[in-house]
């Protein structure tokens, strides 16, 4: 197994557990304990990951994705504004993606549209969507414990069945020149093939997200309009030269 291959993997390991043990790294990845200590002191070399007595935990860094719990409690108030606004981008009969993630959560009590069907990775989404009696599909696939999101590759082949009139995806930057971007190498490939399969892609952030930058690239801001509560004027034009906004206060 080549190094870049074996530092994948040990950074998809540390975003689905958040720690690793340097021994189950030597029998997943069969190489030797030498190999893998090289291995992570280079990926702490480069700022991603920490080695910690017997293995290694993720920095709080662009890698590393906040759990559902803890993004709950974050811009409540902001995200509520966002998620207004996005779900009134909802017509009657469409068929859409609604991304893992709390802003996109935050949409489902304000769905007025009838007769939509969603389709979502988010665990807690469909439980809120069947309450709303709205019809919704879960993909399959691996769920990432402490986002409750399904991601991999079973879950990309569920996502190949559908196709959308809109997806409203998460991000956790917002940048001109990079782009939008997320923590998560395996949840950009789902938000990604969702926008590829959707005739209009929005993307959810709060004000907080523009001007950062994450580990993994979505897509360029001119694929999808920004919804937000609100953009900061030093980033404002910069941002509206890239793409169309949607924006409210709170």
């Amino acid at each position: 197994m080549l190094t870049e291959e074996r530092f994948k993997l040990i950074l998809e390991r540390l975003q689905i557990n958040g720690v690793v043990k340097l021994q189950e790294l030597v029998e997943e990845l069969g190489a030797s304990e030498s190999t893998i200590r090289r291995d992570l002191i280079d990926l702490e070399a480069r700022q991603l990951l920490k080695r910690v007595h017997g293995g290694a935990a993720l920095l709080n860094q662009k890698s590393q994705e906040p759990g559902m719990d803890e993004k709950t409690f974050k811009n409540v108030q902001q995200k509520n504004v966002i998620a207004r606004l996005a779900a009134g981008e909802i017509r009657d009969g469409e068929c859409i993606y609604l991304d893992a993630g709390t802003t996109t959560l935050a949409m489902i009590p304000h769905i007025e549209a009838k007769d939509v069907t969603v389709v979502t990775n988010g665990l807690s989404h469909v439980e809120a969507l069947v309450s709303k009696q709205i019809r919704s599909y879960l993909l399959g696939g691996m769920m990432k414990m402490h986002t409750k999101a399904v991601i991999g590759s079973i879950a990309l082949q569920n996502l190949d069945n559908f196709r959308f009139d809109k997806c409203f995806i998460g991000t956790n930057g917002v940048d001109p020149e990079m782009g939008y971007t997320t923590p998560d190498p395996e949840e950009a490939l789902i938000k990604r093939r969702a926008h590829d399969l959707s005739g209009k892609t929005y993307v959810l952030a709060d004000s907080s997200k523009i001007g950062e930058v994450a580990f993994a690239k979505l897509f360029e801001l001119r694929a999808g309009v920004l919804i937000t509560e609100s953009v900061p004027e030093h980033w404002r034009r910069a941002i509206t030269q890239k793409t169309e906004i949607i924006e409210g206060e709170p």
